[in-house]
């Protein structure tokens, strides 16, 4: 049901809102009846009169008139101000404008209320670009007045749609200039949305294309725990599984069964694996950079020049009953956390621990021939039978140490007396003769 504004012809005060029926003679009875005058003809603002009720459109402004012809109500008062200013001597430069008829200008630009905020347009923009999409049938005239009701007003008579107004300004825009333009920020999934709702098909396909050319290539994206458990659950234990040189960066596998798989050039990078079974994995050359290990079981793993910078491996088990070593030779463990580990019998030659936490670990047996231990702490630590010959222990901790270490371990140009002794200078290896004369002296 519509409803109109009536005023009197020439006035406009004492404004009625009234419904529109079935017929323009039941609109006129109203209008009788409102003013207490015989209502005989009704004209549209711009002086229009109105023939058919079809022709009435919803919150139209109407003035009834006894059979005069229609009286801008603008044009008298505009009139009586200029004859009164003229009396006084006052210049009146807008007459001429007063005195034309009320322009489109109100009718040709619309206010749109989006989720809140106000846009406004002209009624060309809405109806021009896309002619066939939801705001264009909301504003464009046919026979019938408009093709589509448009939404409800606000207070300041501003269109309600209550849709999100960030998705919405790109699609405005683009009805503006016919180029999709959005902030980094923005979403295009959303302005998508929104463009499939008003109907603005010609710029879905863009859309589209936008968001595929921002999407990351699927051989790009990291595997998640899910991709990880769904081939364990898949792949007969007989059969040996690859993740070689695949991505799992940031991937959660943590306390999952991960035994004798081939992780080698594998992204780990960050990877969080506390409490796995990683033990006879294939970690050849495979960034652990910054991974959590904590509590894993790493029996007979391969980690040959693997990369664990950063790294925390806390309470790890490398140790093999059945007597299998782990190969960590080359391996970066630069600043890595391996405290409380059992390294028992790990090749650890030529490795890069400088800055490494080894406080109490067990490294029984380990080969430590050449690695780079430059400060690194190993205060509490097993080395019996350890071979460090030619490693850094520039400025390394080793106090507490469960055993002595011997000559024959490291080669020293002085043999601390008790494992109290904290800080070593290496001396060049030395040879079988010369330490047992040394040890003859002391």
């Amino acid at each position: 049901m519509k409803r109109v504004i009536l005023f009197k012809n020439g006035t406009e005060v004492d404004g009625k809102v009234v419904l529109v029926t079935h017929s323009l003679e039941e609109l006129l009875n109203a209008a009788s009846f409102k003013f207490g005058i015989e209502a005989k003809r009704l004209f549209t603002s711009q002086g229009g009169e109105i023939d058919d009720i079809k022709l009435i459109r919803d919150d139209d402004i109407l003035y009834a008139s006894e059979g005069e012809e229609f009286l801008n109500s603008r044009y008298n008062s505009s009139t009586n101000s200029h004859a009164q200013n003229s009396c006084s001597g006052k210049s009146i430069y807008s007459y001429a404008t007063h005195s034309l008829p009320r322009s489109r200008h109100n009718e040709d630009w619309v206010t749109l209320n989006v989720g809140g905020k106000l846009f406004t347009t002209s009624r060309a923009t809405l109806t021009n670009k896309e002619p066939m999409s939801m705001l264009a049938r909301m504003f464009a005239e046919g026979e019938n007045g408009y093709n589509m009701i448009p939404s409800n007003m606000d207070a300041n008579g501003a269109y309600l749609i209550d849709r999100s107004p960030a998705y919405f300004e790109p699609i405005l825009n683009y009805l503006r200039n016919g180029q999709l333009i959005f902030d980094k920020n923005i979403n295009p999934e959303g302005i998508l949305e929104e463009a499939r709702f008003f109907g603005i098909e010609s710029l879905i396909p863009q859309l589209e294309a936008a968001i595929v050319s921002s999407q990351c290539p699927l051989d790009k994206v990291p595997l998640t725990r899910r991709d990880v458990v769904n081939a364990l659950i898949t792949t007969p234990f007989t059969t040996e599984l690859r993740f070689q040189g695949v991505n799992l960066a940031g991937a959660d596998l943590s306390r999952l069964d991960l035994r004798n798989i081939n992780f080698k050039y594998a992204c780990l990078h960050g990877c969080r694996m506390v409490g796995a079974n990683l033990s006879w994995c294939c970690l050849e050359r495979a960034d652990l950079s910054h991974a959590k290990l904590e509590g894993a079981q790493l029996l007979g793993v391969k980690m040959l020049c693997a990369n664990l910078e950063g790294a925390s491996l806390r309470s790890c088990n490398f140790e093999d009953p059945a007597g299998s070593r782990a190969n960590m030779e080359s391996v970066n463990l630069k600043g890595a956390n391996l405290e409380g580990s059992n390294m028992a019998g790990v090749n650890l030659r030529v490795a890069t621990l400088k800055n490494a936490n080894l406080q109490n670990c067990v490294l029984r047996a380990a080969v430590l021939a050449g690695a780079n231990l430059e400060n690194c702490d190993l205060s509490g630590s097993d080395l019996q039978e350890a071979n460090l010959r030619g490693a850094n222990l520039k400025d390394a901790a080793l106090e507490l140490m469960l055993t002595p270490l011997h000559m024959s371990q490291i080669g020293l140009s002085e043999v601390p007396r008790s494992a109290g002794h904290s800080r070593f200078q290496i001396a060049n290896p030395v040879s079988r003769d010369a330490v047992s004369g040394a040890a003859a002296c002391n």
